[in-house]
């Protein structure tokens, strides 16, 4: 079933999905660690492949930057195309100047200041416990891959928080995002699992920052973890 932002033919979209804000980070994973992928869909560029992973059939794809935009795609997966799981792969800052840029954090809950709940499901929600199920498998992944998950609460912002005017260390956060929230709530919503896995790109204490080349050798470990989670899902 195509929708207005998915051209994929239903059975072309796999049950199992990662998804990273750039539709390029899904080009990249499917060309690096996919084999006999396809490329499913190519609205507005927000590409997506589906391919195998040591045999385990997946489906990558970018959702975009901001609530609103990662909320359409996941739900039309969810909603439209039977997904049973989507994991997010994305980027963060970071408050806490004791966790180094390039480090990987794996998302415990999410909350926002965004209206996103009240709008869509007319309740007033702020906060949303990630999936335990989905984040043992995340962290037995990672610890098979001797790679360290580091796990926090994180914050959904409507704005990039590098352009922010308020001082968001006030506010007790560690980590900065902008797409957990409405993942985690849309999945809760429509009886689904979720999880989400960011890389520290850049730390506001330290002001230290990923590279471009570190930053796509840091977000391997990311994509590693995932995608050997698929294995055990």
């Amino acid at each position: 079933m195509a929708t207005v932002h998915n051209n994929a033919n239903k059975d072309e979209i796999s049950n199992i999905i990662l998804m990273s804000g750039d539709p390029l980070r899904a080009k990249y994973i499917a060309e690096n660690y996919l084999e006999n992928y396809e490329l499913v869909n190519d609205v507005r560029n927000m590409y997506a492949y589906t391919g195998f992973y040591k045999g385990k059939r997946i489906t990558v794809m970018g959702h975009g930057m901001g609530i609103p935009s990662i909320a359409i795609y996941a739900y039309e997966l969810f909603k439209m195309y039977d997904a049973d799981i989507i994991i997010r792969l994305g980027s963060c800052g970071c408050y806490d100047p004791n966790v180094e840029v390039g480090s990987t954090i794996l998302a415990t809950s999410a909350n926002t200041e965004s209206s996103f709940a009240k709008q869509f499901y007319n309740e007033e929600i702020y906060n949303v416990d990630a999936f335990d199920n989905i984040n043992d498998i995340l962290k037995e992944s990672a610890k098979k891959l001797n790679i360290n998950l580091i796990e926090s609460e994180v914050t959904s912002s409507d704005i990039f928080d590098p352009y922010c005017d308020i001082d968001l260390s006030n506010k007790n956060i560690k980590v900065a995002e902008m797409e957990a929230f409405a993942l985690f709530l849309i999945a809760k919503k429509l009886n689904k699992k979720a999880g989400c896995l960011l890389t520290v790109s850049d730390n506001i204490y330290t002001k230290k920052e990923l590279t471009s080349v570190e930053r796509q050798k840091n977000l391997n470990n990311m994509i590693l973890v995932a995608l050997e989670s698929t294995l055990s899902l």
